[in-house]
């Protein structure tokens, strides 16, 4: 009896150690292993965060040299009626300072290369195209105050009101003169940033434009920085869009204001299926065919359908404290322009 006893305790020892160590194991990987990861999607995939960075980068790494070309190709050259749209909502005036986040190539909307093969070829494409501005975001608004400097030049003239070099030089502290406007371009993709630089010097663009490798998550810029600050078909490529949008505001002046362009939600059916067709069918096949990728462009396809919807986004940007939030569809809503300020 007493064996049979001495059996079962060694017996059920064994079995508590086996538990404990178990449970050692268990405690081992609750508390020394990594948490686990948390998911999110690339296009329509599954993946975990800090994989959606890294294939976000590669992608815009891969279609930077031809972004700019299947830009126009894509939207037949609509994006810079879009684009346009944006600058005359932003209505930037003398002195302002934008910051363009995923500014990249600065957009220009036909490279330097090609228009050099139009004017030897007659019958390119290029040339069919209406003769574009200097670029897109960053350049559209240079080129945009600029533009405003003149008007008020022309109007002070025409008044008879023009200042006296005394008035100027009383209305601003000592050292300083007008307010230049500047923009700053800051992309998380160093190569993107290098065509767009390289862009903007062969056009002999430099002065008040600068090159800033920076993740809208995290931008290095300090508080109260800019008046402006523009994101175009970029915020769907984030991974965290509250975030981004919580650093849009902290970087913006009070009164400043959040202006940004993306795919959206059609608003009409029929537009709607053409669209969508239009999307899955055609596009990848001009990223195959012009950019020699389908991949890259089938991701940014499926991007646009994960992307929150109009009066989604314009909840995001109210829980992130932006102000007079309001958006305005472009092309029956293939495209939306969303505004805020920051009070």
């Amino acid at each position: 009896m007493a064996a049979s006893v001495r059996t079962f305790v060694r017996s059920l020892s064994r079995k508590n150690a086996g538990f404990s160590a178990v449970l050692r194991l268990s405690d081992c990987r609750w508390f020394s292993g990594k948490a686990e990861e948390r998911s999110t999607h690339f296009g329509f995939e599954t993946v975990s965060e800090t994989e959606k960075a890294s294939k976000v980068y590669k992608v815009f790494e891969n279609v930077a040299q031809k972004y700019d070309v299947m830009n126009d190709a894509m939207s037949l050259g609509i994006h810079r009626l879009w684009k346009d749209a944006l600058l005359h909502v932003m209505h930037p005036q003398p002195g302002a300072r934008l910051l363009d986040v995923a500014g990249g190539t600065g957009k220009a909307s036909i490279p330097a290369e090609h228009a050099d093969k139009s004017r030897q070829n007659p019958d390119n494409i290029w040339l069919r195209l209406p003769p574009p501005p200097l670029g897109d975001i960053a350049f559209r608004f240079l080129e945009y105050v600029r533009s405003q400097q003149e008007r008020q030049q022309r109007r002070a003239v025409l008044l008879g009101q023009t200042p006296s070099w005394q008035d100027v030089s009383d209305r601003y502290p000592d050292g300083g003169g007008a307010p230049e406007s500047a923009v700053v371009v800051c992309d998380i993709n160093k190569e993107m940033l290098k065509v767009g630089r390289q862009r903007a010097d062969s056009r002999g663009v430099t002065t008040g434009l600068s090159w800033v490798v920076g993740d809208a998550e995290e931008l290095p810029f300090n508080d109260d920085q800019f008046d402006l600050y523009t994101i175009a078909f970029g915020i769907r490529n984030v991974t965290h869009i509250d975030q981004a949008l919580k650093e849009a505001l902290r970087v913006l002046k009070p009164g400043g204001r959040f202006l940004c362009l993306e795919f959206s939600k059609v608003t009409n059916p029929v537009l709607e299926r053409l669209y969508d067709v239009y999307s899955f069918q055609v596009i990848p096949v001009l990223g195959e065919v012009i950019a020699g990728d389908w991949k890259s462009y089938q991701y940014l396809v499926e991007s646009i359908r994960k992307f929150p919807d109009q009066e989604e986004f314009k909840g995001l940007m109210e829980d992130s404290g932006f102000f007079c939030v309001q958006y305005f569809n472009l092309t029956g809503g293939v495209v939306a322009l969303h505004s805020g300020f920051k009070l």
